[in-house]
């Protein structure tokens, strides 16, 4: 099933500046997607637009083949965006992580049980009692997506969910996101960072500087292709250059390139 399809989205800053330009996406249940380019280049705004926290000057966005009216599936539909402060406005970490369930008109009994639960996957249980700025950027961007997730959506849409998030809260992050595609949900990340893609996405939407999309297809195919992404401005993951002209595939990731080299030895 299509979650998300959308066609001829084009926007411009107040400036005149173009942020998209033309852009189609489809997106289906269950996949996970990286929107990958270099900063300015749209990502942020072309997810905006996505989730309908943004209206596009031209094109439009339906959703779940249902309906072009995001508000229609806001229950369905989490979007993240990257400042952690947008979605923390609470006097405490509990009530902005109980706020979402409670808008679904869930019971208190209800509320209580995701936010719990939440907030132990993403190891919050022990700030919930506090007040959302006195927490780290890290801390935060955790609570912001804990409130994203307590909804129970079936579509995320995360712009730069990892940033300043410490190595170890990233990998709990990382299993998460692997959980809740297990679990059917859909997954579309935003990043400039080409290390991370392989770790979030099985297909990228490659957008270049312009706005425009430059490819879209395997994340392995975008990710090794090192003329595309020098082309928008981007360098391939390390293990990818430390790889390039050996016979095969290069690896994408740290634990790919050591089975590489235990299989050589």
């Amino acid at each position: 099933m299509t979650v998300l399809s959308a066609s001829g989205l084009r926007y411009a800053y107040p400036d005149g500046t173009l942020a998209v330009d033309g852009v189609d996406v489809t997106v289906e249940r269950g996949e996970r997607v990286a929107v990958l380019g270099p900063n300015g280049a749209g990502k942020s705004t072309l997810l905006s637009l996505l989730g309908g926290l943004v209206e596009p000057d031209a094109g439009t966005v339906r959703y779940f083949e249902e309906t072009t009216d995001a508000d229609a599936v806001r229950d369905r539909l989490s979007v993240l965006t990257q400042n952690p402060a947008e979605y923390l406005f609470n006097p405490t970490v509990r009530e902005d992580l109980a706020y979402g369930p409670a808008q679904q008109d869930r019971s208190a009994a209800e509320v209580d049980r995701r936010v719990e639960r939440v907030a132990e996957r993403l190891e919050l249980d022990g700030l919930l009692s506090k007040p959302p700025f006195r927490l780290s950027g890290g801390q935060q961007r955790r609570a912001a997506l804990a409130s994203a997730l307590t909804v129970e959506p079936e579509v995320l849409l995360l712009d730069e969910p990892l940033s300043n998030v410490d190595a170890a809260n990233r990998a709990t992050i990382l299993d998460l996101f692997d959980e809740l595609v297990a679990d059917g949900a859909t997954l579309v990340v935003s990043t400039p960072d080409t290390e991370l893609v392989p770790h979030v996405a099985d297909r990228v939407i490659l957008v270049d500087a312009a706005g425009e999309v430059a490819a879209t297809g395997p994340t392995r195919e975008i990710l090794t292709d090192t003329a595309l992404l020098s082309a928008c401005s981007l360098r391939p993951p390390q293990v990818v250059r430390l790889f390039e002209g050996r016979a095969g595939e290069p690896p994408l990731t740290v634990a790919e390139a050591a089975d590489r080299l235990d299989g050589t030895d």
